[in-house]
């Protein structure tokens, strides 16, 4: 039996999207930053980590790869082993830390792993020589973020042990931004300049890779310099864009929400609802009963704050998101049991988005996205 709450996937937006964050970085009328302005644009690391965003890694790499991406990311081997049962054959990046990782699927399934830490790198040298073969991996740079990767500013003593591994190729180098989203945080030029004189050390080491790739989707848009020689856009393949930072890329929503109404309840003045009974009501008032709640992936934060549209018309969530239900204020809305609801989504001249949504309770369009809720079925058009 289906459940009455399904996330809607449009994979065509998706290929879309793609195209379009593609075109943007191609555009002939782009005045070129880089020091070649004859170069050619970047290549697309497509991150479909966690799940694609919650859209559904299994179906969304391999429409990814048919619309031309040149890489897909994962944060993990396991994602990878998913990617590549779905039939995805170009090559796939693990971003995430391998040193105490069950490394024989990387050989198995052909991933390509980082070395971000010294203690992954002796470990991906043993494995391929056990192996037998030449392991192409990532290398990570940590610029300022201070989490993953080797120190920009001590490579000279960490890196040697890497550049003589006889069984590691060093295909390609990158960093990760800490505040591509924040315009007014000088930490992001000083990583851009931090990663590039890194970059330039590296031949002294003996490290020469083939690229580098610096921008998720915040960078792509922010500043074209870091756009190197691959980008690596995440939120905005779905057809969001990071806030604060606006777009002039013609993008679209990949995934909606929706469901039905399963109840409608008259509630007297004086009388609240949900657990706690913190919508108390002044007035006669009608609730609708939505079979969807923090079990699926919906904030609590979202009782008092946020909306969900029904019969083209924005209803308050009230009282209490509850773990297999939420209640929305009808009044003066003539609703009955069946009605379609929708969550995120468009439903007559109204919309709402994962954006909106995550700004109305002081969060990020990417952990809603990523907390969408396993039992809630995913519906592919």
């Amino acid at each position: 039996m289906t459940r009455h709450t399904v996330a809607r996937v449009d994979l065509d937006a998706i290929r879309a999207n793609l195209k379009a964050i593609h075109e943007f970085l191609s555009a002939p009328a782009r005045v070129r930053l880089k020091a070649d302005a004859t170069s050619p644009s970047p290549s697309i690391i497509a991150v479909v980590k966690a799940n694609a965003y919650g859209h559904g890694a299994a179906e969304v790499g391999p429409a990814l790869e048919q619309a031309g991406a040149a890489m897909l990311a994962c944060a993990d081997i396991e994602e990878g082993i998913v990617l590549r049962r779905a039939g995805v054959r170009i090559p796939i990046i693990v971003f995430g830390a391998l040193g105490v990782s069950d490394l024989d699927g990387l050989f198995q399934y052909y991933l390509t792993p980082t070395i971000s830490t010294p203690s992954a790198g002796r470990a991906l040298q043993a494995a391929a020589a056990k192996h037998g073969s030449i392991l192409k991996c990532h290398l990570k740079i940590d610029t300022g973020m201070n989490r993953l990767g080797f120190r920009h500013d001590n490579i000279a003593r960490t890196l040697p042990e890497i550049a003589s591994s006889r069984n590691l190729s060093i295909d390609a180098v990158y960093t990760h931004f800490a505040t591509a989203d924040e315009p007014e945080s000088p930490a992001f030029n000083m990583q851009r300049e931090r990663f590039e004189q890194a970059c330039a050390t590296l031949a002294s080491i003996g490290i020469t890779p083939r690229a580098r790739h610096a921008a998720n989707s915040a960078a792509l848009l922010r500043d074209e310099r870091v756009w190197y020689d691959f980008v690596r856009p995440g939120l905005l393949l779905y057809g969001l864009v990071p806030a604060p930072l606006a777009s002039t890329i013609a993008l679209r929503p990949a995934l909606s929400l929706h469901s039905r109404v399963v109840h409608v309840k008259g509630v007297r003045p004086g009388e609240g609802t949900g657990y706690g009974l913190r919508t108390v009501f002044d007035r006669p008032a009608t609730i609708a009963v939505v079979p969807a709640g923090y079990a699926d992936g919906l904030d609590r934060r979202l009782a008092g704050n946020g909306y969900m549209l029904v019969r083209g018309r924005r209803a308050p969530i009230v009282g209490s998101v509850c773990m297999d239900m939420t209640m929305i204020d009808v009044t003066g809305t003539d609703v009955t049991p069946g009605d379609e609801v929708v969550i995120v989504g468009e439903q007559g001249q109204e919309s709402i988005g994962f954006r909106e949504m995550a700004a109305s309770i002081g969060t990020i369009s990417y952990e809603l996205l990523c907390r969408v809720g396993t039992r809630i079925e995913r519906v592919y058009a």
